[in-house]
């Protein structure tokens, strides 16, 4: 990787194409979720060896549960192992681990792993992974929004004080810098309801590659590109302002 001192600061990705890239070899869809846990590892361990503080993934939508009943079992089934085998290399490589998304109506076992990969891994200062399980964004604004209203009608804060930076701090994210980097790999060009607040300034790279064969390559292109592009906020690039 060049210029490290333009790296981003948070890097969001929707891991997408697992079951296509199953489909294209005659494999059931599983054996696509398993590949794309690979690359979970691989991801993280380049995000951590290049510098990059904060890294999101979108792995299971509050709008996966209208798929067949035997893939969500052999998805939570993954979920399970990843945490059971992967939480001590987690810590052990000085990664936070942290979940966002709703954990109401999850089996007790999978509430219980969350919750103790959080605790494991609090004081680790690394890389900050969070992984969105069971999450939508839509849901998580709604959520904020009547965490706020809850106050206001309770007197302990006016309506005018409500500001952005406030509504921000009721997110699921509260405490994360907004992602400067989002990746979506197997083609696909949407948000998926994925971080719709926190996206509002990141730059977006999508990529072809389905996320079973997404390497530390892909991920150093995709901060290249990154990098090659002169973020604005809404203002002026530099030669028009000068």
């Amino acid at each position: 990787m060049q210029d490290l001192p333009n790296l981003p600061r948070h890097i969001a990705i929707i891991m997408d194409g697992n079951g296509r890239w199953a489909n294209q070899r005659g494999l059931p869809r599983v054996e696509g979720h398993r590949r794309g846990v690979e690359s979970v590892r691989a991801v993280v361990r380049a995000t951590g060896d290049l510098g990059v503080p904060y890294l999101t993934l979108f792995s299971f939508s509050s709008e996966n549960w209208t798929r067949p009943k035997s893939e969500i079992l052999d998805l939570m089934g993954l979920i399970r192992l990843f945490i059971q085998r992967d939480l001590a290399d987690l810590h052990r490589d000085n990664v936070r681990v942290r979940i966002i998304g709703e954990r109401e109506g999850l089996d007790a076992d999978i509430v219980k792993l969350i919750a103790d990969a959080e605790v494991l891994t609090k004081g680790n200062t690394k890389l900050n992974l969070t992984v969105a399980f069971n999450y939508g964004s839509r849901a998580e604004i709604v959520r904020a929004a009547r965490t706020l209203a809850a106050e206001v009608a309770r007197g302990t804060l006016a309506a005018e004080d409500i500001t952005q930076e406030l509504f921000s701090g009721a997110l699921d994210t509260v405490d994360l810098p907004d992602p400067d980097l989002f990746i979506r790999t197997s083609g696909e060009q949407r948000l998926s309801n994925f971080l719709l607040w926190q996206l509002a300034y990141a730059e977006f790279v999508f990529v072809e590659t389905f996320w079973p064969d997404f390497t530390r390559t892909h991920l150093e292109a995709a901060i290249a590109t990154y990098q090659s592009r002169e973020r604005r906020f809404g203002g002026l690039t530099r030669q028009q302002s000068a």
